[in-house]
Parts: structure tokens; sequence; C-alpha cells
């Protein structure tokens, strides 16, 4: 009898399936019952015929259609993983592609493979509208060959093999293949850009690519090989090829394989190439925009962490709230700043929260504390800016035409420059070197933590020390990824190096832009799970005293993954675990929830529309200027 292993919630379950033709949806509804049986509040869920989940393979991420039979899609000892989805009306959900209105969100979410892809029947129109103008017209990289060879003009009879020649020829990407996740960015992002209706593929084209996304075929995509202009042809042809039927191409049920047998066990068509179509599925900016909005989703949920997390330190080291007054930041009103201080009123000491660690130092002699405390609303405030710069720029890359050249409804094509990556290119090495001031002022607190002389705990937060080494290397490692940091900081956008016989001789070096950017975001949340570990073990030494209920929360949320430190041990699963909590923002969910209540309680005017738009603070009542000697 098959046997498979389901994830559901924070739990493994087994599940026995006696009828292998039993669907996807029997087995998740097999395991919920599973869950549920020994939970005395039935988990939360009242009726579970009214829960609507969605099925993933563990491996890869790969979405299950709820109707599939066991025995077509998993293999008996398979891992799944079930999802519960509370906004979605049925099993599986679907985003309209319309080349306008994706965001950096939905693309992660596509990535993450919790929903498929359709069109929007008016740019379906659009789409076959300027497929057809196309066909009347003689242009660049249609007839003729492509950058040195644009004033060669091709045979009719030829015209497939030109298209089909240039994607074999562009396929020359090197090093690791992109993950099942970010490759199904790659492709979400590329069908979008299509159905924008600018790039004269026609719709039999556009279709295949959305079944294949849609079925997770995966065309394999090296990740190096791209200098961002003329777009990223190297990483896009990769992509392209397999869609092609030639090269690798995974997919949760085949894994790797040729690309031919995986369309075929799918039971999908490889794309046949028309006039300009290998032109228009590789010329354009996704390998950068598709990463850089990886990098600019994971920046912004760790800016909102590490306001939680610096505030569980300050704590700990029993530092003061003054430095937070609201009136202090209206007087340098940056958004950021004001939010970041804000954020830090409605998690420490006060009386919607009031805190038995920073009662008990209330009357010390202390005036101010050093500056990775008191300054963390003008440093981590900058942050969140820059990632609302950078995110503007990314929303807006994602949405445009970058072909070349662009087709008209008017029947006019135009050669441009859109396909060149110095936007993304651009704002992603600033998104780099300013999330990275985090991990900076992180690594400090490290230090302040772990050193008795800063602290007043025992050193590197560990009793018997000498026998046991405690946070001594933990601290050492996040020294080392921030002095990592410093390096790929530096902007590979200043960089050009001309290519294809000076026809492109200047180039964005954007692709290396964003993986960079998500290495250093990655280091960033590595560095604040160190921190978090750090401050947790902290409140051990003070304990009976209490911090304030929310960071109380974070503590517990730490606890329920990873013991406190009573003697060495090994450290590494530990960080991995919180960064893991970190990567997946439980520790916003369990604090942001109060943040947004103190908004509404204190600030009554204030109605966020989401848990992170909160309003900032009225302008400061009147109050004297103090002159401190």
């Amino acid at each position: 009898m098959p046997r498979f292993t389901v994830h559901v919630r924070d739990e493994w379950l087994t599940v026995p399936c006696k009828d292998a033709t039993c669907s996807i949806k029997w087995l998740g509804f097999e395991a919920l019952k599973r869950y549920i049986k020994n939970k005395p509040d039935n988990g939360g869920i009242q009726h579970i015929k009214d829960v609507c989940f969605v099925v993933r393979r563990c491996q890869g991420l790969g979405l299950l259609d709820s109707d599939d039979t066991i025995e077509d899609v998993l293999e008996d000892n398979d891992f799944v993983e079930l999802g519960k989805v509370t906004n979605m009306a049925y099993l599986f959900s679907y985003i309209s592609l319309d080349g306008n209105s994706l965001t950096s969100t939905d693309l992660v979410n596509l990535g993450k493979g919790l929903y498929k892809i359709k069109v929007s029947g008016f740019m379906v129109d659009l789409q076959n509208s300027t497929y057809l103008l196309l066909n009347s017209v003689v242009v660049y990289g249609i007839t003729t060959g492509f950058g040195k060879f644009a004033r060669t003009v091709i045979p009719v009879s030829k015209l497939k093999e030109l298209q089909e020649n240039l994607l074999r020829s562009h396929s020359s990407g090197l090093g690791s293949p992109l993950s099942p996740e970010r490759t199904r960015m790659l492709l979400a992002l590329r069908i979008n850009v299509l159905a924008k209706g600018y790039s004269g593929v026609s719709l039999e084209t556009l279709h295949r690519m959305i079944q294949a996304f849609n079925a997770s075929c995966l065309s394999y995509v090296p990740e190096k090989g791209t200098v961002g202009a003329s777009g990223d042809l190297a990483p896009l042809s990769h992509l392209a090829l397999g869609l092609m039927g030639e090269g690798k191409m995974w997919s949760p049920k085949s894994g790797w394989a040729d690309a031919k047998y995986v369309l075929e066990a799918h039971g999908l068509k490889p794309i046949s190439l028309k006039p300009k179509e290998g032109l228009a599925l590789i010329n354009g900016t996704q390998m950068i925009t598709s990463l850089g909005a990886e990098a600019v989703e994971r920046a912004e949920a760790i800016a909102r962490q590490v306001d939680i997390i610096a505030a569980l330190t300050l704590e700990v080291l029993k530092g003061t709230t003054k430095a937070f007054d609201s009136d202090i930041h209206e007087l340098r009103p940056h958004p950021g700043q004001k939010e970041v201080a804000l954020r830090f009123r409605s998690l420490l000491d006060s009386d919607h929260h009031p805190s038995e660690i920073a009662e008990s130092h209330r009357f010390c002699d202390r005036v101010q504390d050093a500056y990775t405390m008191r300054c963390c609303p003008q440093v981590h405030g900058v942050v969140n800016d820059t990632i609302e710069f950078v995110k503007k720029i990314i929303n807006t890359e994602i949405n445009s035409a970058t072909d070349n050249p662009i087709s008209f409804l008017q029947g006019e094509t135009i050669s441009g420059g859109n396909f060149h990556g110095e936007y993304p290119a651009k704002a992603l090495d600033y998104l780099a070197i300013g999330v990275h001031e985090l991990a900076s002022i992180s690594e400090r607190r490290i230090e302040r933590l772990c050193n008795p002389a800063l602290s007043e705990l025992p050193a590197f937060l560990v009793n018997e020390g000498g026998l046991n080494s405690g946070f001594m290397i933990a601290h050492c490692t996040a020294a080392a990824l921030v002095s990592e940091n410093k390096v790929l900081c530096h902007p590979s956008s200043i960089d050009s190096l001309s290519t294809s016989a000076a026809t492109e001789d200047h180039v964005s070096m954007g692709g290396w832009a964003a993986r960079k950017a998500l290495r250093v975001v990655e280091h960033v949340e590595q560095v604040l799970a160190i921190e978090l570990l750090a401050a947790c073990q902290g409140i051990e030494f003070l304990r009976p005293l209490r911090t304030t209920t929310p960071l109380e929360k974070v503590y517990d949320l730490v606890r329920a993954t990873v013991k406190p430190w009573i003697k060495d041990r090994f450290m590494a699963p530990d960080i991995e675990a919180v960064h893991r909590l970190l990567v997946d923002q439980k520790v916003w969910n369990i604090a942001g929830p109060y943040i947004e209540k103190y908004c509404m309680e204190y600030i009554p005017e204030s109605r966020p529309s989401s848990p992170t738009a909160f309003a900032l603070d009225p302008p400061p009542s009147p109050r004297k200027r103090v002159r401190l000697e």
C-alpha cells in the first residue's frame, strides 16, 4: 500500500492510500482529518468541508491539480505540502496577466506555485492584431539577421530557421540553473510582457507558454551569461529553448530530462517559432527584473522585522525609549524614519504594553544609548525609503514592453532601446547598498549582547564560560557576512563592456546586480537571525522579569523552534531555523497586529489599509526647545 508524507502547518503526517486512483483532493482531506484528530480545538478548523487548500510537492514546490489521480503525479513515499488558503474560493486560483497590473508580490507568489496563469480577453485581441500586422512588414530581426548582421536580408524560406538558430546560438549561459521557483518567475514575467501585446508573437505560442507554466514544465536556465543589454539574451534563450523542445527541462512529475520528453509527459507540444518570435521571446529585462522582484520583496519583509528584533535587543540591553519620541522625528520627517520610530513605540514599554524589564531600570543614571540602538529610526528608516523607491522601479519594469523592435497596432514597427537594463540594474545596486546597513548595524548590536562590558550579561550569553563558548563564533559568522556584503555592495552597473562587434556598445550588467542583491538580502536575513537568537538568549538571564506582550510573543515563537542555550551544542541548525522564521515572515505575523492595534488606538484618525501601511503620527504638540549641556 503506497504511503505519502504530508506537511500540514507544523506537523508531518503519514497518509496511507489503498486506492492510487484517488485524487489529490482526497489526499489533502485525509491529511486534514488526521491533523485535527489529535487537536483539542480541531486545530482551529470548524468545518473541514469548507476548507480551501493547495497541495504542492515539497521538492520544487510544484503545484498539484486537485483533480489529478495520485498514481499519475506521485510515487510511493513522496513528500507533499498542504497549504490552507483563506482567500481563494477554489483549490486553484488564477492570476490574469494583461501586461499592465502585475506586481512584484504577485510575481513572487507565482514563483512559489500559489497561482496559475491566464491572459485577459482584451490582451488576446491586441496580441492577435499586432501579430497579424507584423506579418506584412520587413524589419530588423524578422527578415534580417541580428546585431552586426542587421543588414543581412534572410529569404522567406529560412525565416523559421532564423528564429530557431537565434535561440540555439544564444543559449550559451553558464553556472548553476535557476531554482524552479525563480524559473517560474522568469517564465511568468516573460508571458506578462508578451501579453502586453507589443511583441508580435502568435496566440498559439503564447498559449503554449502558459500551458507550460501551469504544468510547471521549466527550462534549464543557467544563472550567468547576461550583460543586461540587449536584454537578458542568454538566460531568456535557455528559457525559450526548452519550450521549443530542446535542451533540458524540469517538472515535479519528471525531474530533469530532455525538454521534448518532459513536454510529452504532460501532453504539451513544443512551440513552433514564427517570424520575429524567437527575438520576441529573448529580448527583454525579465531575468534582472524577476530576480529583482524577489530581492525587493524579501528586503521589504526583513526591513519590517528588523525593528522588532532591534526592539527586543534594546530591552535586553536595558535601553531607553526616549529616542523614539514622536516629537523628535517630526523635526526630521522622513517617512521611513517616522515609521520605524512608530514601530518601536508600539513594541516597547508604554501604558499600552508595560515592561517589567524597563521598569527595573527606570531610575538608572544612563542618559542615552549607543547609536546602534538610539539611531535605529534614522538608519532603518532610510532603508525603508530605499526599498519603496526600488519597488516602484521594479513594478514599472514588470509591466513594461522591453522588446526590440516594438510592434504597434497602427502597423508601425520601431527599433528602440527598451531592452536596456539600466533602470533595474541601478535600482538593485541601490537596494543592496541600502539593505546591507541593516546587517551592519545588527552585527554591532550582536557585539553589545555578547560583550559583558557592554551588556552586563554573561560573556557570549552562556553560563560556565570557558567550558562553553556560547555565541562567540555566531558573532564571528555575522561579522563575516557583513564583510562579504561590503564587497557585494560594489555597484555592478558602473561597469560596461562593449559586445556584439560594438553594436551593443553600452550594457547594464544588471544580471549580476540582481544576483548579488539577492545574496546581500540573504546575508542580512542570516545576520538578523543571529541577533534574534542572541536577544532571546539574553532574555533568559533577565528572568523572571518579562518584556512587553508583543516582544514576549516573539520570544515564544523563537522558543517554539529553538530551545534556550544551556550549554554548547551544534548551533548552525538553530540559525537556519530562525532564518526560516524570518523568510516566512512569522516574526512580523506575530508582532504586526500589535503594531496595527497601537496605531488604531493611539492615532484614532489612522485607518491603515494593510498591516504594513500604518499611518504616521500627527504634528507634535508645541514644546519648548531645551539646550543640552
